[in-house]
C-alpha cells in the first residue's frame, strides 16, 4: 500500500487539532474541513488547506461524507481520518472511501458493522470463551416473550438499544410491574435516535466499574493491548473523568482482560486503534459490554503510560505496515489522569453552558498536557458536544498524577461560560475517587450541586459577617443622613486581614 502524503481530517476542534500535528511530524500533509461556524477554529489555521463544507448543523456539514471524499479527490487528498463522533464508526462511509481509492484511517467497513450492534458483537465474540453479562443473545420485541426472559435473568433488569450509545435506548428495570412501560419507551427511543427500534435484555450490574482495554491490530494478524483505562466517574452515562492504569486491576486481572480483548478484536478482524469496554462488578468480575472501532476520546492516558502514539499508530497501520512492537514489549510506565472540560454547569445537572471564552488561559508545567480546539476570545457552538479540552497529566505515582491535576485545575483559568472544572477538583479529593473505591454511581451517590459552594472557616464567617453589619450601617446613615446616626461597630476587621 502506498505511503500516505496528504491526510484530510473529517472532524472538528481538538481531535482535528491532534491528528494534525502527528500528522505533520510525520511529513503528511493535511486538510481541513470545517463548517461556517467553525471558521476561526484552530484546526483550520494549523492545516496546509482548508475547505468549508456547509452550515453549522452537523448533518449540514461534518456529516455529509459525499461532499468530503468529492474534495478528497479535488484535492489529490490519500486518506481521511474520521476522529471520533460524526463519521468515525460509519461503516457506509469507509465503505465509500475505500470505493473512491481513499485510505480509511480505521478498521474494516466488516468490522464497524459486527461491533456496531451490540447484539451482532456479542455473538461474534461468544466463540471466544469471552464473559458475557447474562441476557437475550437476539433482539426481542415480543413483551410477554421478553417478560419470561426477564424474569428468567432475574430483576433487576437492563433493556438496551442494540444500535445503541451514549445512554440512548437504555432502561433500567426494577420489577416486571414497570416492564412494559419501560421496554415501550426503549423502543421508542432507540428508533428516534438510530432508526433502529431493536432492543435487547441483559442483568443489570448494579454498582458496576467501567474499564476499557486499548487494543491494536495491524493488517497480517498481529494484535496487541495496551493496557486499561478506568472511566467510572461518568454523567448521563457519558465519562467525565479516565484514568490508567486502575486502582482495582492486578497484573493477573490486566492480562485476563487485555487477551479477552485480542480475542474480541480477532472475532471481527480487527486492526487499527480500537478500544473494548467491559462492566466490572463488586467481585472485580469483568463482562464484555461493546467494542468501540475507533479512537476513543481518552486515548491521551494510554499514550502517557505507554509512550506511543496511536494516531501515529493508526496511520502506520492504514499504510499496509505491521506493528513495530510486539505484547511483551509494552510496558505500564507510571499513571495518567484525564478530565474533560465540559462547558457546562454542575450546579445545574450539568446543563449546557454556551457562551463565549472570555478568558482562556491553559495550565503548564511538567506532565501536564491540554489537548483543546479553542481560543480566548472565540465563541462555544450551540451544535456540538459542549466539550472545551481535555486536560491530561501525567506522574510517577497515582497520587503524584492527581496532585498534578488538581494543581493544574487550579491553573486553569476560563471565564465567560460555566465549566466542569470545579466538579473534577471535587471528585479527585474525595475520598472514595483517591482510595479507589468508586463505581459509575459515584454522583448519583456523593456529589450535589452544594458541594461546589466554598465552605468558610468559623473566622471567615464572623469576618464576612462583620463587614455585611458595617456596609449596612454606612449605606443606611448614607441614605437617611437626617436620622440619628446609628453606630458603626468596631470590627477591626483590617487588622484581621494583615
Amino acid at each position: 500500500m502506498p505511503k500516505i502524503k496528504k491526510l484530510l481530517v473529517a472532524n472538528r476542534g481538538e481531535i482535528a487539532l491532534r491528528i494534525m500535528r502527528t500528522a505533520q511530524e510525520m511529513g503528511i500533509a493535511t486538510v481541513a474541513v470545517f463548517s461556517e461556524a467553525d471558521r476561526l477554529s484552530p484546526h483550520v489555521k494549523f492545516a496546509d488547506e482548508a475547505v468549508c463544507i456547509g452550515p453549522p448543523p452537523s448533518n449540514q456539514s461534518y456529516l455529509l461524507g459525499d461532499k468530503i471524499i468529492n474534495v478528497c479527490l479535488e484535492l489529490g487528498v490519500d486518506a481521511i481520518h474520521p476522529g471520533y463522533g460524526f463519521l468515525s464508526e460509519n461503516a457506509d462511509f469507509a465503505k465509500k472511501v475505500g470505493k473512491a481509492g481513499l485510505i480509511f484511517i480505521g478498521p474494516s467497513p466488516e468490522s464497524i458493522e459486527v461491533m456496531g450492534s451490540k447484539l451482532a458483537a456479542k455473538q461474534a465474540v461468544a466463540k471466544y470463551d469471552i464473559p458475557l453479562v447474562p441476557g437475550t443473545e437476539e433482539a426481542i420485541s415480543d413483551i410477554p416473550v421478553a417478560k419470561l426472559r426477564a424474569a428468567e435473568i432475574g430483576y433487576p433488569i437492563l433493556i438496551k438499544a442494540s444500535a445503541g450509545g451514549g445512554g440512548k435506548g437504555m432502561r433500567i428495570v426494577e420489577s416486571e410491574a414497570e416492564f412494559e412501560e419501560q421496554m415501550n419507551r426503549a423502543v421508542s427511543e432507540a428508533q428516534s435516535a438510530f432508526g433502529d427500534g431493536a432492543v435487547f435484555i441483559e442483568k443489570f450490574i448494579t454498582s458496576p466499574r467501567h474499564i476499557e482495554i486499548q487494543i491494536l491490530g495491524d493488517q497480517h494478524g498481529n494484535t496487541v493491548y495496551l493496557f486499561e483505562r478506568e472511566c467510572s466517574i461518568q454523567r448521563r452515562h457519558q465519562k467525565v473523568i479516565e484514568e490508567a492504569p486502575s486502582a482495582v486491576v492486578n497484573p493477573e486481572m490486566r492480562k485476563a482482560m487485555g487477551e479477552a480483548a485480542v480475542g474480541v478484536a480477532k472475532a471481527c478482524n480487527y486492526y487499527g486503534a480500537g478500544t473494548v469496554e467491559f462492566i466490572v462488578d463488586d467481585k472485580l468480575n469483568f463482562y464484555f459490554l461493546e467494542m468501540n472501532t475507533r479512537l476513543q476520546v481518552e486515548h491521551p492516558v494510554t499514550e502517557m503510560i505507554t509512550g506511543k502514539d496511536l494516531v501515529r499508530e493508526q496511520i502506520l497501520v492504514a499504510e499496509g505496515n505491521p506493528l513495530s512492537f510486539a505484547q511483551e514489549d509494552l510496558k505500564i510506565h507510571g499513571h495518567s489522569v484525564e478530565i474533560r472540560v465540559y462547558a457546562e454547569d454542575p450546579k445545574n445537572n450539568f446543563l449546557p453552558d454556551i457562551g463565549k471564552l472570555v478568558t482562556y488561559r491553559r495550565p503548564q508545567g511538567p506532565g501536564i498536557r491540554v489537548d483543546d480546539g479553542f481560543e480566548e476570545g472565540m465563541d462555544i457552538p450551540i451544535y456540538y458536544d459542549p466539550m472545551i479540552a481535555k486536560l491530561i497529566t501525567h506522574g510517577e505515582t497515582r497520587q503524584d498524577a492527581i496532585d498534578r491535576m488538581i494543581r493544574a485545575i487550579n491553573d486553569y483559568r476560563i471565564t465567560g461560560i460555566q465549566t466542569t472544572l470545579d466538579f473534577c477538583r471535587f471528585a479527585l479529593q474525595h475520598g472514595a475517587f483517591v482510595s479507589g473505591d468508586f463505581d459509575t454511581k459515584f454522583v448519583e451517590k456523593f456529589f450535589t450541586p452544594e458541594k461546589l459552594i466554598p465552605e468558610f472557616t468559623q473566622e471567615e464567617s464572623e469576618l464576612m459577617a462583620a463587614l455585611a453589619v458595617e456596609f449596612f450601617l454606612k449605606e443606611e446613615n448614607r441614605i437617611n443622613p437626617t436620622q440619628p446616626i446609628k453606630a458603626i461597630p468596631s470590627t477591626n476587621w483590617k487588622n484581621r486581614l494583615v
